[in-house]
């Protein structure tokens, strides 16, 4: 189960950074042209959220069920001292929490706004600020802190 899941975490981050890449795009692109905000609008900063939240979801079930987590938790003097056991440890979780967190909001103050160019300009830089904590969260193949592949295998 496990590795199913890591697999999957690992397959469905594309799903999260692809929609808010096409969100924020959207967002930017339609308040600048001064559209309206559609359904399609709504349902994309709706499932652009729900995929983010069900990432993280699995990103939690993963964390406590990971032996580098374990590790980190029961030998913490140590662990500290290897950046991939710190940043899966500590790092990954805490930056991927405070992004969602950030989309989530970003969400529903968009959905509260009146005006049309409210709206996206809200969904556009809130996204925008979860995607760059995401970016910095994931590890990226040759990062220097924690180097995983692109694509798990299942």
């Amino acid at each position: 189960m496990f590795t199913f899941l890591l697999a999957f975490h690992s397959l469905w981050r594309w799903a999260v950074l692809f929609s808010l890449l096409y969100s924020i795009y959207r967002g930017f692109v339609r308040k600048q042209k001064n559209l309206p905000f559609t359904k399609a609008d709504n349902s994309l900063r709706h499932w652009t959220a729900t995929i983010a939240h069900l990432q993280l979801a699995i990103g939690f079930v993963l964390y406590f069920k990971s032996p580098t987590v374990d590790y980190f938790l029961n030998n913490f003097g140590e662990a500290i001292k290897s950046t991939d056991t710190l940043f899966f440890g500590l790092l990954h979780i805490l930056l991927m929490t405070v992004a969602v967190v950030l989309i989530t909001i970003g969400s529903a103050l968009a959905k509260r706004k009146a005006a049309d160019a409210d709206k996206f300009k809200t969904m556009a830089r809130w996204f925008l600020a979860g995607l760059i904590i995401i970016l910095v969260a994931v590890p990226w193949p040759g990062s220097p802190i924690a180097a995983r592949e692109l694509f798990r295998p299942f």
